[in-house]
C-alpha cells in the first residue's frame, strides 16, 4: 500500500488564495473536474471515533513494558513516535469503534464508482491493518516513520497525487482545513460548530455527518453517578454508633461522601481508559462512552483531572485528605496492576469497600469497631467475588475472549469463585451472630438479642445475590444491582427496623 508522498516546492507564480492552490501545497497542473473524483478519508476521529496514537500510548503505559521501551518514546519527531508505538502495540482493528454512518456512506460511494483512499496521519502499520480489516479502500496514504502526514503535509501529498481540486476529502478536525481548501468537495464528520463556520467560509460543497452524542451525556455516563451509592458506606459508623443527632459528624460525612464520589468518578474514567480493548470485547461494556468512541480520550482525561482536584478539595473540608489519597492510590493501583492477578483483585476490591467504612469513622470521630470491620470485610469479599463470577459467566467459554481477558481468570474458574464467595457470605453471617452475643452489643443496645433477626436476613440477601449471579441475572456490579432490586430495599428496611428495635429495647413476642 502507498506510503507518504514527499511534495516538491510550490512555484512562486501560483496564487495563494483559497480559490487557488496554497503556497505550501504542490501542483503544476490543476486536475480536471470529474464526477467520479477519488474520495480521501481521514482515520482518527473520522473513520474511527478515537485517536489510535493516544490509544497506543495508553496501552503501553498500562501494559508491562520495559524501561527501554518507554525511553524509546522520548522523541520530538511525531512520525517516529507513531512508528515506535505501532511497533509496540497491536491496534486490534477488529475492536475499534468505527463510524458506521460514514462506512455506509463510503460503501454507497464505492458502489457509484468512486475510488476510496485512506489518507491518515497514523502510522502505516496502523493504517494498513485497518484498511485490510475493512476491505474498503483502494489505496492508503499515511505517515511512514519519517514524515508525519498531517495538515499541510497531507494536503501536499494529496494534491501531488490527485491534483488541485482533484479529490474529495472527509475529515473532522481543524488540522484538516489545509486539505479541505484544496479539495473539490468536503465531508465534515462530527465537526464542532466553530470548525463548521471555517469550513463554510471555504466556499465549496460541504456535507456533514453527525453521529456523536452530546458530550455532557457521555461525561455523565462515564462518571457513573449511580455508583456513588457505594460511598453511602461512610455513614455506617455514625449510624451504628447511634450518632444520628451529631451535626458535625453529618457535615463531615456528607463532605467525605462527595469527595469519594468525585474521586471515584475520576478513577472510573482512568479505569475505562486502561480497559479500552477488553471493554470492547465485553457484551455490555463495549457500549460505554470511551469504548464506543462517544467520548474522546482527551476529554476523558481532562474530566478526570477536574474531578480528582474537586475530590481532594472536598476531602480537605472533611478532614480526610490522607484517607482519600490512600483510597485513590489503591484504586489506581488496582486499575493498573492488581486487577490482573486472580484473587488479589477481589481482595483489593473488598478492601476498597471496607476503606469507605473506615474513612467514615475517621472523619465523623465515630470509629468503626473491629466487629463492624470483620463483618464488612467478609461481606464485601463476597460481593467482590459476585462481581468477578458474574463477569466470567458473561464471557462464557470463548477462547478468543479468554485469551484477551486482563483479569487473569479462566472461564473454568467460575465454580471455585462461587465457592469462595458463598463461604465469605456465611462467614459474615457468623461474625454477625457472634457480635449479637458479645459484650459490645450489650453496651450499645438495650435488647441486643433482637439483633439475631439480622443474621438470617443478611444471609438471605447474600444467597439471593449469588443465585441471581449463577442464573446470569447479575449486573456488572452487585451494589448497582441491589439499588434497583426491590427485595434488597425490603431487606435494608428490615435491618433498620431491627436495629431501631434493639436500640430502643423493643422485643418481639
Amino acid at each position: 500500500m502507498a506510503q507518504f508522498v514527499r511534495a516538491a516546492a510550490l512555484p512562486e507564480e501560483l496564487s495563494t488564495s483559497d480559490e487557488a492552490c496554497p503556497r505550501n501545497v504542490v501542483t503544476a497542473l490543476v486536475a480536471k473536474p470529474h464526477e467520479k473524483r477519488p474520495i480521501c478519508i481521514d482515520l482518527d476521529g473520522t473513520l474511527v471515533d478515537t485517536d489510535t496514537l493516544i490509544e497506543g500510548l495508553v496501552a503501553i503505559v498500562s501494559g508491562r513494558r520495559s524501561l527501554s521501551d518507554l525511553r524509546g518514546l522520548l522523541t520530538p519527531n511525531r512520525a517516529v513516535l507513531k512508528r515506535r508505538v505501532a511497533e509496540l502495540v497491536d491496534c486490534a482493528p477488529e475492536t475499534l469503534p468505527y463510524n458506521s454512518a460514514l462506512i455506509a456512506y463510503l460503501q454507497e460511494r464505492r458502489w457509484e464508482g468512486h475510488r476510496l483512499v485512506l489518507a491518515t496521519a497514523a502510522d502505516a502499520r496502523v493504517a494498513n491493518s485497518i484498511a485490510d480489516h475493512l476491505g474498503l479502500f483502494d489505496d492508503v496514504i499515511s505517515s511512514d516513520g519519517t514524515h508525519n502526514l498531517k495538515g499541510d503535509a497531507k494536503a501536499a501529498a494529496l494534491v501531488e497525487r490527485f491534483g488541485y481540486k482533484g479529490f474529495d476529502y472527509i475529515g473532522n478536525d481543524r488540522c484538516d482545513l489545509p486539505v479541505w481548501r484544496n479539495a473539490a468537495a468536503i465531508v465534515a464528520v462530527n465537526a464542532s460548530s466553530a470548525l463548521m463556520r471555517e469550513v463554510r467560509a471555504i466556499g465549496i460543497p460541504t456535507t456533514t455527518i453527525a453521529t456523536r452524542r452530546p458530550m455532557i451525556k457521555s461525561l455523565l455516563h462515564v462518571m457513573r453517578p449511580h455508583q456513588w451509592s457505594k460511598n453511602l458506606l461512610v455513614f455506617v459508623p455514625m449510624i451504628t454508633a447511634h450518632a444520628l443527632t451529631d451535626g458535625a459528624a453529618w457535615t463531615a460525612a456528607i463532605a467525605l461522601f462527595l469527595s469519594l464520589s468525585a474521586t471515584a468518578s475520576a478513577l472510573y474514567i482512568v479505569n475505562d481508559i486502561f480497559d479500552l480493548t477488553s471493554d470492547r470485547r465485553h457484551p455490555r461494556k463495549r457500549s460505554r462512552p470511551l469504548a464506543s468512541g462517544a467520548l474522546s480520550l482527551t476529554s476523558a482525561v481532562a474530566a478526570a483531572i477536574v474531578l480528582l482536584v474537586t475530590g481532594m478539595a472536598l476531602a480537605w473540608l472533611a478532614g480526610g485528605v490522607l484517607i482519600v489519597l490512600v483510597y485513590a492510590t489503591v484504586s489506581l493501583a488496582y486499575s493498573l496492576w492488581f486487577k490482573r492477578y486472580p484473587l488479589l483483585d477481589v481482595f483489593v476490591l473488598a478492601a476498597l469497600y471496607t476503606l469507605r467504612v473506615i474513612a467514615g469513622g475517621i472523619v465523623t470521630q465515630h470509629r468503626a469497631t473491629m466487629w463492624l470491620m470483620a463483618f464488612s470485610g467478609f461481606t464485601f469479599l463476597s460481593l467482590a467475588l459476585v462481581k468477578r463470577a458474574g463477569e466470567l459467566l458473561a464471557i462464557g467459554q470463548s477462547v478468543d475472549q479468554q485469551s484477551n481477558s486482563r483479569r487473569g481468570y479462566r472461564p473454568g474458574d467460575g465454580a471455585i469463585l462461587q465457592m469462595f464467595g458463598s463461604a465469605s457470605a456465611f462467614a459474615s453471617a457468623i461474625v454477625l451472630a457472634l457480635f449479637v452475643n458479645s459484650s459490645a452489643a450489650l453496651q450499645q443496645y438495650r435488647a441486643p438479642e433482637v439483633l439475631s433477626l439480622m443474621v438470617p436476613i443478611v444471609l438471605f440477601w447474600q444467597c439471593r445475590l449469588w443465585l441471581a449471579t449463577v442464573r446470569g441475572n447479575m449486573h456488572d456490579d452487585p451494589i448497582v444491582y441491589a439499588m434497583t432490586d426491590w427485595v434488597s430495599w425490603l431487606v435494608a428496611g428490615a435491618i433498620l427496623v431491627v436495629m431501631f428495635a434493639a436500640a430502643a429495647g423493643i422485643t418481639f413476642p
